[in-house]
């Protein structure tokens, strides 16, 4: 079958041979490669003050004052009373931290 027919033709009448080779004629005739996807790291998210405390394996009251002290600011997000926290940067901002000024 010729391709200039076969592109006239609606996808919905063509055949899966049909529509196959219509793909691979594309395909040569542009001799391209298939971008690679991009992989998404992932992220991993704690909730709460809880989700502090076993960020850093600590009490409650010790999450609450981690919070408080503003060190991991830049990781938490937080929503009226909804606290998300972004791990991977909460544990990279505390370590920063703790090479410039001190323990957390």
């Amino acid at each position: 079958m010729e391709t200039k027919s076969l592109l006239e033709k609606p996808v919905w009448q063509m055949t899966g041979k049909e529509l196959l080779l219509l793909q691979n004629t594309s395909l040569q005739a542009k001799d391209c490669v298939p971008t690679p996807v991009a992989e998404i790291p992932n992220k991993r998210y704690e909730y709460g003050i809880g989700g502090i405390a076993k960020i850093f394996g600590c009490s409650i009251p010790t999450a609450n004052r981690i919070k408080k002290s503003g060190k991991i600011n830049a990781a938490i997000t937080q929503i009226g009373r909804k606290i998300i926290v972004d791990v991977d940067l909460a544990l990279q901002l505390a370590k920063n931290n703790r090479h410039s000024k001190g323990n957390i």
